[in-house]
């Protein structure tokens, strides 16, 4: 049993930065992949970043080399660090937890990028 909350979210600039987190209450967080998806209006929702228990990471074509995603076993919370934003970046972001077939998502936090 986890509950993710997301956090961070906000309106930025294109061209800027947000650091979105996630925390989350249970146990054995550490044993858990966790990722973060994003929804915008009207399309699907998208995979973005993952980070496995081991530490490996794996990111959507068009957020490598801008966004970074990392965790802290210690205080249960894995980030997105989200640099050179742009409009297209708009969108509700989720956390996700996962491990043996078990599937939990948080509420969402909304990013939107805009002059």
């Amino acid at each position: 049993q986890v509950q993710l909350v997301e956090s961070g979210g906000g309106l930025v600039q294109p061209g800027g930065s947000l650091r979105l987190s996630c925390a989350a209450s249970g146990s054995r967080f550490s044993v858990y992949n966790m990722y973060w998806y994003r929804q915008a209006p009207g399309k699907e929702r998208e995979y973005v970043a993952r980070i496995t228990s081991g530490g490996i990471t794996d990111y959507t074509d068009s957020v490598k080399g801008r966004f970074t995603i990392s965790r802290d076993n210690a205080k249960n919370t894995v980030s997105l660090q989200m640099n050179s934003l742009k409009s297209e970046d708009t969108a509700i972001y989720y956390c996700r937890a996962g491990y043996l077939g078990l599937i939990y998502w948080g509420q969402g936090t909304q990013v939107t990028v805009s002059s």
